[in-house]
């Protein structure tokens, strides 16, 4: 969702043996691996004081930065040092430190030996129009694939904020070798970018141009600059704003078996989703508690979280928010695994 559109134009654990961890072996290919690797769920490898409290104080950061892929683009900040990482996927127009409940979900995580690893995406900042679904899943699965042969990961949690939640449906439904490594996954405001831009008066007309581009097979263009405020290609436009887009996963007027077909396959993996009551990129009309409540079950029996009074981003409900994800966290993270190849 982009925040500048509006309507009025505005321990140890089980440490791997010598031959890796099964992960490893998943993104090296070696089908060789024997045994399993169990892990408590509250445990965790790794960690150094080189890295000491995660937030020296607001919006100041303490950890590493990094590049994960070959792009200059694709760099991300990790706090705390150890083997079990949270990914927070921001939406449309975010990058760094995009919501404020970071900074307590740093601390939080930190003190359960985990890494809050932010990362930047060709999609980042003012970008998102020039990129797509499948180019955020292929550069979140070079990231995980970092983890898992440069830090030896033993799994990781995603946390998708606003369009950052489609991204993470998309990455799961890919079932890259690097995705077994997503023990789960935590969608926060999962909303319709369709429902919310056709509150907005040029959307109709623009999504008529976008269609007729893409038939014309000038999807890869850019559309007019009234468009959005950001450039934006004709396939872009429409995938977020035209019924039955790629980017159309939580639409109200979607059926239960259309969202079973879009979200469905989440439900092998263990999922939170939090959903503001109050947020402002949803319409009036829609009945947010059944909305949620679709969208849960469409998930295979999603974890909800209501958030009364909470907007979007949570900017008004920061230490709420990240004590729910650190429970969920904690109950659902890693509990050891069999080895697929086993």
């Amino acid at each position: 969702m982009n925040p500048s559109l509006s309507s009025s134009s505005s321990p140890t654990s089980s440490h791997s043996t010598s031959a890796g961890s099964w992960f490893s072996g998943v993104v090296r290919g070696r089908s060789d691996r024997v045994g399993s690797v169990k892990m408590g769920s509250d445990s965790a490898s790794g960690g150094s004081g080189e890295f000491s409290a995660p937030v020296v104080r607001k919006n100041q950061f303490r950890g590493a930065l990094f590049k994960y892929g070959p792009k200059p683009i694709q760099v991300a900040f990790k706090t705390g040092d150890y083997r079990q990482q949270v990914i927070f996927i921001g939406g449309l127009t975010d990058g760094f430190l995009a919501t404020e409940y970071l900074e307590p979900l740093a601390i939080a995580l930190d003190k359960e030996k985990w890494s809050l690893v932010q990362l930047l995406m060709s999609s980042s900042y003012n970008e998102y129009g020039t990129s797509s679904l499948k180019q955020d899943a292929m550069e979140l699965d070079q990231l995980i694939s970092y983890f898992i042969n440069k830090e030896d990961s033993e799994g990781v949690v995603l946390i998708g904020h606003s369009t950052g939640c489609q991204d993470i449906v998309h990455y799961i439904r890919t079932n890259a070798a690097c995705s077994r490594a997503v023990r789960a996954a935590i969608l926060q405001a999962p909303v319709s970018d369709r429902e919310y831009r056709a509150t907005l008066p040029e959307t109709a007309a623009m999504i008529d141009l976008a269609s007729t581009m893409i038939n014309e097979g000038r999807g890869s263009e850019l559309m007019p600059s009234e468009a959005d405020l950001a450039p934006i290609t004709a396939y872009r436009y429409h995938s977020l704003c035209a019924y039955n887009g790629d980017d159309d996963m939580f639409s109200s007027d979607l059926t239960d078996d259309q969202l079973r077909l879009r979200l469905g396959h989440m439900s092998n993996t263990p999922c939170q989703v939090i959903y503001s009551m109050a947020d402002e990129y949803v319409p009036d009309y829609v009945d947010k508690k059944a909305l949620v409540q679709r969208l849960c079950k469409a998930m295979g029996g999603a974890e909800k979280v209501e958030i009364e009074h909470g907007n979007h981003s949570l900017s008004n409900r920061v230490q709420e928010v990240a004590a729910a994800i650190i429970d969920f966290i904690k109950r659902d993270g890693p509990k050891g695994w069999d080895d697929p190849w086993n």
